[in-house]
């Protein structure tokens, strides 16, 4: 058995595809993915797909000419080609010659329809989008940790603005976990105090950004606590994320750079408010400097000597008249005490006792009766100037 190279065996398959006359000539009808179409070559090369598998297609310049609609991702379509192999990375692909649109497939109908019951919902609203805050104490960065914008938000933002904190909440930017580990990252951010959060990923095919068109997500960016920046894929791509952040940006790196000022900016704009406001001082001193002479002018020609003359004679008066009138309302007031003092003495405890009477208590109450007594109680009698201590020997009728 002959060992052969990478290159032969690919020519071999090749030409094997090529002599299959079942594969020489296939019609197929699926969703495009993935469609690009080269700027210079005019070439077009995207996947074909229905719900459970791929295939490559690329269709050249000269077969594109004639088409007379614009494919698009989401795009059923009904196209004829060749099944052919492309030797240099050794995988099968469609080589496209006619292509006719066949309605929209199931994913990008899915994609209209969950847009549709969110913009019932008005997560599209203008009215909801929160201003970025201008100078954020702490942001946060919702991303993968492994990914390549990560790297590049830290850098602008440690560049541009050293006086925030930076947190980042890692999440799993695509597959199937990626809708619920965006979601989570987002929600924690915004319980953790953050004042901006930046969202996002670098760029790559429609399956790969799949989670930020996700309900899951856009549920999370329209509630978070804080403002949102979106900045999901390449400035070309554009997904529900997007719209309902408080704001899109193109890439990863231009959302640290709409997140935060620049420090040198701030810088300048601190001398420039330094040197107005040392302006305006000058001007007011030399401004109350000048109002000061004037005033000083006017006083002197106004015989200050003599008006303070004026002003102590009435001083002196208005004080005669304040401390008569404070002599009369003292003298008042001590009549009306005296009277009071003499009312409450009339009708005090002491002043009775002082006239002959006596309270007599048997054991800490006050005997109003003789039906109170029995023979051998002793007695406490409150005179007007102490206490005894008398027994009862007798009871004795009224006279």
């Amino acid at each position: 058995m002959p060992v052969l190279t990478v290159s032969q065996l690919n020519h071999y398959v090749s030409l094997r595809f090529a002599e299959d006359p079942a594969l020489r000539m296939v019609l197929l009808r699926g969703e495009i993915a993935n469609f690009t179409q080269n700027f210079r070559s005019g070439h077009c090369y995207f996947s074909l797909r229905d719900e459970e598998a791929s295939v490559r297609a690329v269709m050249f310049r000269s077969h594109a000419a004639r088409l007379q609609f614009a494919p698009q991702n989401g795009m059923v379509v009904l196209l004829q080609g060749a099944v052919t192999v492309y030797e240099r990375d050794g995988v099968y692909q469609l080589n496209v010659t006619d292509m006719q649109p066949d309605g929209v497939g199931a994913q990008a109908l899915a994609l209209q329809q969950r847009r549709e019951k969110l913009r019932k919902l008005g997560y599209f609203d203008p009215e909801h989008k929160r201003q970025l805050p201008s100078m954020p104490k702490k942001i946060g960065i919702v991303t993968s940790r492994s990914g390549a914008a990560l790297q590049d938000m830290l850098q602008i933002l440690t560049r541009r603005y050293p006086l925030g904190s930076v947190c980042i909440y890692p999440a799993t930017v695509q597959g199937e976990q990626a809708p619920r580990s965006i979601a989570e990252a987002l929600t924690i951010a915004g319980n953790d105090g953050c004042d901006v959060i930046l969202m996002g990923r670098g760029g790559g095919s429609s399956e790969d950004l799949a989670a930020f068109q996700s309900e899951e997500v856009a549920h999370a960016v329209y509630h978070a606590k804080a403002p949102v920046v979106s900045a999901v894929g390449h400035e070309t791509d554009h997904c529900i994320a997007d719209e309902i952040a408080d704001l899109r940006a193109p890439t990863p790196s231009a959302a640290a750079e709409l997140a935060v000022p620049d420090i040198r900016a701030l810088m300048q704009l601190c001398e420039q408010r330094m040197t107005a406001l040392n302006s305006a001082f000058l001007s007011l001193c030399s401004s109350k400097e000048a109002a000061l002479e004037r005033l000083k002018n006017r006083l002197e020609l106004q015989a200050v000597d003599r008006q303070v003359v004026l002003q102590e004679e009435r001083f002196s008066k208005l004080m005669l008249r304040f401390r008569n009138a404070m002599e009369q309302r003292l003298a008042q007031y001590h009549q009306q005490w005296i009277h009071v003092t003499d009312r409450l003495e009339a009708v005090s405890p002491v002043a009775i006792l002082r006239r002959g009477y006596a309270l007599v208590y048997r054991e800490d109450t006050l005997v109003r009766s003789a039906d109170m007594l029995q023979i051998g109680d002793t007695l406490t009698i409150q005179l007007a100037d102490g206490r005894c201590k008398a027994a009862v020997t007798e009871s004795l009728p009224d006279a």
